[in-house]
């Protein structure tokens, strides 16, 4: 079965392209960067497959971008004019989704409001972790809406019910993982900080 099913898998695409690009990076050297392989960097490039979370969090780090900011850019409007302000209905908000965990992934907010707000689910038994790179030139509060998250923050585990809420410090590798039998929704708000 084919992985091409997700709207944002062509948007995604263009998006790491252009910042490959602009950083005058070959493939090979993303991958050094990355730890990505050059091979999927290539399939990424060319809409052939869809990146799961962790390849996004370490391209992401290799840009210093935030993920959030990564996927904000590409969820963006499509025809790359600017956002209007004013109400967005869900059924306008493309959701991504990752082929490895089945995390799925919306954003709340348009490229051009000053902090990032994106609503995320996590499946039963889902883990999905994140190099420190990946949370640089970011503040970033995570609060849970439903269910149950078990967050890795470096060393220290934190164990977040619904309404808790916990704010980042400086980067660190971190984990989101879900440990019960049932979803956990949360939102991820981000404020972006120096872009490269």
């Amino acid at each position: 079965m084919s992985n091409i099913v997700d709207p944002l898998v062509g948007r995604i695409a263009a998006r790491v392209r252009t910042e490959r690009e602009r950083r005058r990076w070959t493939l090979a050297q993303l991958a050094d960067v990355s730890g990505v392989s050059q091979a999927m960097i290539s399939r990424i490039e060319r809409g052939e497959s869809s990146p799961t979370a962790v390849v996004l969090g370490k391209l992401s780090a290799a840009f210093q971008l935030s993920i959030a900011s990564l996927l904000a850019l590409a969820e963006g409007t499509p025809d790359g004019s600017p956002s209007a302000a004013g109400v967005r209905r869900r059924t306008d908000t493309a959701e991504w989704r990752d082929p490895g965990t089945g995390y799925r992934r919306r954003q709340i907010t348009g490229p051009d409001f000053p902090a990032e707000v994106a609503e995320i689910r996590l499946p039963a038994g889902a883990q999905v972790p994140y190099p420190a790179a990946a949370f640089a030139f970011v503040r970033q509060v995570v609060w849970v809406l439903e269910g149950h998250l078990t967050f890795h923050d470096g060393d220290t585990v934190h164990e977040l019910d619904a309404g808790d809420t916990i704010e980042l410090g400086e980067p660190a590798e971190r984990v989101f993982a879900n440990t019960t039998d049932t979803e956990c929704r949360y939102a991820v708000i981000l404020t972006r900080g120096t872009q490269p």
